[in-house]
């Protein structure tokens, strides 16, 4: 199955830490098979309350891939660097459309 993560940065607390993490995530995700969807992409809240500030979506091969990036080594040396930056971060798997 298909699995994608949405990620949700809000308030930055410490911006050069901050684009530290941004210039290293990418090759984090590329050894357990991830890639950005879209990154910082443009929105527009169609139904809801909903506000986000900065979206993300990740892509991965399964769930599990996803979840071993998330826990990887390689990932948890560089999530120090965002902190003091808000983030969500939510895991979606089903079938591929």
């Amino acid at each position: 199955m298909t699995a994608l993560l949405i990620g949700n940065v809000g308030a930055v607390g410490d911006p050069v830490a901050m684009a530290e993490y941004r210039e290293k995530v990418g090759s984090t995700l590329a050894l357990y098979g991830g890639w950005f969807v879209i990154r910082n992409g443009n929105f527009d809240v169609l139904e809801g309350a909903w506000q986000p500030d900065h979206l993300s979506v990740m892509g991965f091969p399964s769930a599990e891939q996803a979840r071993r990036w998330y826990h990887s080594p390689e990932y948890r040396e560089i999530v120090p660097l965002r902190a003091r930056t808000h983030m969500d971060l939510i895991l979606l798997e089903g079938q591929a459309a």
